[in-house]
């Protein structure tokens, strides 16, 4: 990796103005006018070369349909070559009929693969006394409760994910490297290999767009067609598929500012659900726009965007997040893991 922000969103049409996006996105007509535009499933497809799989027993099919025959199981996390795409195979949601070709064996659908990288680190010493942030650029890693090769472990990290890095400890009987991380959830500290995670460069955490006055900067969440954009003004610079809420835990609608936001969160609600529980260290450049907890955030758990699967939060490519972390208000100072101005932010609009 080298440092750089690399997001591109895909523009849906340059005349199409933010006052025609709204109101054909109001009207229900958003969706005909994305097919028409040739929009409509585009934005589901990435060109990747690795795969994580996102759940245990993953199908793998001898041709791209459900219906096909099966030709093996995969575990949850195992790794994988994706050595082929295919876009017109069987539809697995409404806006995605991508499939992967797997190690030249077979196809799987693409929303059950996170996209993932194997990127070596350097060790960074540079970690100040408050802590920054770090991302996990490796598939998954194995946290430790002590910095010690043959410590016992803790919970996996997966690429994509993001840690509050508070130290760096240099064990000099394993002569290993370890980043010492904080839980704020959890109230404690783990350890993850230096090589394994990516501290990332500050200005990569300063504000996109800054010469864009705030009450310029829109963003609009579309739960119909599962998209989210954002407007500098009537010009559309970010456009992406998300996964907002499922039913029974929808995405609130109305309009909102994004005015608390977090490099690094443990999302979870184990101490206050009787079903449905998640429990999620490390969701990476959250965006909350709810007092309840709702934000725009990174995804590393799957790929099914088009689908509302969500517990009302609007989940994110990490990439696609982390550009609307950066171009949203309040800036979050690289030095600080939380930002909280309540009547400050952005305007978001969830339609």
């Amino acid at each position: 990796m080298d440092g750089i922000c690399r997001y591109t969103s895909p523009m849906l049409h340059p005349s199409l103005s933010r006052r025609e996006f709204l109101k054909l996105a109001v009207t229900g007509s958003l969706a005909f006018a994305l097919r028409d535009l040739k929009l409509d499933r585009a934005l589901a497809a990435s060109p990747i070369i690795q795969g994580l799989m996102t759940f245990s027993g993953t199908p793998l099919y001898d041709a791209p349909s459900f219906k096909a025959n099966q030709l093996h199981k995969f575990r949850k996390d195992e790794v994988v070559q994706v050595t082929g795409v295919e876009e017109n195979g069987e539809e697995g949601n409404p806006f995605n009929t991508v499939w992967y070709r797997i190690n030249d064996e077979g196809y799987t659908y693409s929303g059950w693969v996170l996209p993932v990288e194997t990127q070596y680190q350097k060790p960074s010493f540079d970690v100040p006394s408050s802590g920054r942030v770090g991302e996990v650029t490796v598939p998954f890693s194995v946290t430790k409760k002590a910095p010690y090769v043959y410590a016992k472990t803790g919970y996996r990290v997966y690429y994509g994910s993001a840690h509050w890095v508070t130290r760096v400890v240099v064990t000099r009987e394993e002569k290993s490297i370890w980043y010492e991380i904080y839980d704020s959830e959890l109230k404690t500290y783990l350890y993850v290999a230096s090589h394994d995670m990516r501290l990332v460069p500050y200005d990569e955490l300063t504000l996109l767009s800054p010469e864009v006055p705030g009450e310029e900067k829109l963003i609009v969440v579309d739960r119909q067609t599962q998209m989210v954009t954002a407007f500098e003004g009537e010009r559309l610079v970010f456009s992406q598929r998300c996964s907002s809420g499922a039913r029974g835990t929808e995405t609130p609608q109305g309009e909102f500012r994004t005015y608390h936001k977090g490099p690094a969160v443990h999302m979870t609600n184990q101490g206050d659900a009787l079903e449905n529980i998640y429990n999620l260290p490390g969701v990476p450049w959250c965006s909350f726009f709810t007092s309840a907890g709702h934000a725009l955030h990174g995804a590393y758990w799957h790929n099914d965007y088009g689908r509302p699967r969500s517990h009302g939060c609007v989940n994110l490519p990490s990439d696609a997040a982390k550009f609307l972390y950066r171009w949203s208000l309040p800036t979050v100072p690289p030095e600080a893991s939380y930002v909280h101005l309540p009547g400050e932010g952005t305007r978001l609009r969830v339609i």
